[in-house]
């Protein structure tokens, strides 16, 4: 029998697969099922900085009142309807998924900035969290701020979140930036156990009718994962932090080539959203059947067989790969 175990930012895990932040986290019914189904940790739905940032000026309380007298007004925010609930129910939910379930349960912390976030960050290891998770959500808009400004700022955030706790910490960060392994090289050296690779930049469409800006979601698929192989591939070996990848893992196929290009969990959401919570047992076997086919021990024997330190042709996470890519066009 295939031995399935990893460990995810030092915290022991039964198989690499993790469902992920979502909507689905909300009903402690759902996580059961996720259990039942095989998933071996969960990362709870994102506490974000604005629902924070609301509760601490009190305006979920006095939405009208004042809107346009200070900079940090309703106007600035997302509705308060927007959110499922506030901080408090969120500490609340934690608690009680980690009554409901064995499995580790991760909290999920979505923001740029500190502002409440360290308060936070220490209720949710208090309500009983295994890891806490970072997702460094933020787009920069201001021409004024450099990269290294930017960079300082995601850097400070995770060293004052780790000095005040003692539970594991994973950053969630996106690709863009102008060199991505010496993001992830100081994350690690400013405390981050594990980084989740990468984070989606949802982007806004248009109506045209309207004339307004509306939100568009569009649920990733398998290519989706093709850039996080890369870098993964890339970063194996060279940072000391675990790493996870999340987007695009749909079928046992793409948990298996996270594991070969050297990360300790696959993370998923979007195809349990398509094809039920049940569908974890179907990746689930998949990955056991493979394994013994192929003759794989273990996970462990797997990970980071196929990173760019231990295959034959390093240049094909390269830019040799793209000239190669394009000359093979017919």
């Amino acid at each position: 029998m295939a031995d399935l175990k990893t460990t995810y930012m030092g915290i022991p895990l039964k198989n690499p697969l993790v469902v992920s932040p979502s909507p689905l986290s909300e009903g402690l019914d759902n996580l059961r099922r996720m259990e039942d189904a095989g998933a071996a940790a969960v990362v709870m739905h994102s506490l974000f900085e604005e629902q924070i940032r609301l509760e601490e000026l009190g305006l979920d309380r006095n939405l009208n009142q004042g809107t346009e007298t200070y900079w940090e007004s309703p106007s600035n925010f997302p509705d308060i309807q927007d959110f499922h609930m506030g901080p408090e129910e969120y500490l609340r939910a934690v608690e009680n998924a980690k009554q409901a379930v064995q499995i580790p349960v991760l909290g999920s912390l979505n923001g740029v900035s500190s502002g409440g976030w360290i308060r936070y960050a220490k209720a949710i290891e208090q309500a009983g969290a295994d890891g806490l998770e970072l997702n460094v959500y933020g787009i920069p808009t201001d021409p004024e701020m450099d990269s290294q400004k930017v960079e300082e700022n995601m850097l400070g955030l995770v060293r004052e979140v780790k000095k005040n706790l003692k539970i594991p910490v994973a950053v969630k960060i996106g690709p863009y930036f102008s060199s991505l392994p010496n993001v992830a090289k100081k994350l690690t050296e400013s405390g981050a156990d594990a980084l989740v690779l990468f984070n989606r930049f949802y982007q806004p469409d248009l109506d045209l009718e309207a004339m307004e800006v509306c939100p568009n979601l569009t649920l990733s698929h398998s290519n989706t994962i093709r850039l996080r192989l890369r870098w993964v591939a890339i970063l194996y070996g060279r940072i000391k932090a675990d790493m996870a990848i999340t987007g695009g893992v749909q079928t046992a196929e793409d948990a298996i080539k996270a594991m070969m290009v050297g990360a300790r969990a696959a993370m998923m959401t979007s195809v349990l959203l398509k094809k039920g919570i049940p569908y974890l047992s179907t990746v689930l076997d998949g990955l056991t059947g493979w394994m013994e086919k192929h003759e794989y021990a273990s996970v462990l024997q797997m990970q980071g067989a196929l990173s760019q330190k231990s295959v034959a042709d390093p240049a094909a996470f390269e830019r040799a790969n793209y000239m190669k890519v394009l000359g093979s066009y017919q």
